[in-house]
Formats: C-alpha cells, structure tokens, sequence
C-alpha cells in the first residue's frame, strides 16, 4: 500500500505556516524586513515545507552548513493556494513549471520516517515575488526553538520536546487540488 499524502501544516482561517533553513546572511535581513530581500536570490527555485519536522530533518535539527537559521514564514492560504494550483509533481516533465511539488518521507521527532509522506513545494523564479512580496505576512525566527529542541533530543527527553512542537493539523484540500497533487 502506499503512503499516504496529506498536508500537515499549522495554520488559521487566512494564513499557513511554511517552514525554511538558511544562513544568517539571508536570514537575519529577511527578519528585519519581514520579508525577503537581498542577498536572498529572486532568481533561483526557493522551496518551503509547512512539515516543522521534516525541514528538521532536511536541515540537520539547523546544523547543516548554509540552514542554522530556521524561520517561519506566515503566508496566506489563497497564496498557499494558488501556489499549488499550478504545482506539477517532480515525477513528471517539470522543465517549465513554476511551482514544484515533491512528497518525502514525514520524520517523528527521533528522526524515524513515518508512513505518510510530507509536502514540500519549490516555487520557480517566476512565481518567488508573489511569495515575498505578496503572500508573505510575517516572518519568525525559531532558531532557538530548534536549538533547545536539538538539546532536549540528545538528552533523550522526548516528551518535553513533543510539546514544544509547533502545532500542526491535516490542512483540507479540494477534489481538484488533490488530484493535481497526486493525493
């Protein structure tokens, strides 16, 4: 049987939480714009992930070189929205896509891979404005959230971690969207 596909986001009636890892160099002036600006690049794919855990696992807990900032980004849902109406899976011919979509193992707080899969959505050159200057609402800094997560892990206190998680819940989805998505 395959795994199964559902969006696990944290999220409210007009936004959604999207998760990424970057250097401090990009990071830092993107918090205190509250949007991206330069040096982040508007000209190469930029993917983001509602799955907190699995940015976790794709960034080492933040230790990976270039990922030690972990950011949350508030967007809004009829961006989220849209973004996926023009998702084509990675599987097929995707030279001229503008947004991407791939579903990757889902990761427990051990780092275990669990049997449903998780989203992440690349959003090409073409669409990255909209998503900076358009859908985005604001933007958190969780790097010491991770980094306390991190200490917590390596002293096995997993459930004390467990509650310091963000929230996250199965985000509905259209007929239409998840048969685009491959649901």
């Amino acid at each position: 049987m395959a795994a199964q596909r559902e969006i696990r986001a944290d999220f409210d009636r007009e936004t959604l939480v999207v998760y990424q890892a970057y250097a401090p160099a990009i990071a830092r002036p993107a918090l205190a714009a509250q949007r991206f600006v330069s040096p982040f690049s508007f000209n190469r794919m930029t993917w983001i992930k509602p799955s907190f855990l699995w940015l976790m696992e794709r960034s080492n807990w933040g230790q990976k070189s270039g990922q030690d900032m972990t950011l949350a980004v508030r967007i809004t849902r009829a961006g989220w929205e849209e973004a996926l109406s023009q998702a084509v899976l990675t599987d097929h011919e995707t030279d001229q896509a503008r947004v991407h979509v791939q579903w990757d193992p889902e990761r427990s707080l051990r780092g275990d891979k669990l049997p449903h899969r998780s989203i992440q959505v690349g959003l090409s050159r073409h669409v990255i404005r909209q998503f900076t200057d358009e859908w985005t609402r604001s933007i958190v800094d969780l790097s010491e959230l991770v980094a306390k997560l991190r200490t917590l892990r390596a002293e096995g206190r997993w459930d004390h971690a467990r509650r310091l998680l963000p929230p996250e819940r199965i985000y509905p989805v259209s007929d239409a969207l998840k048969h685009r998505l491959g649901m």
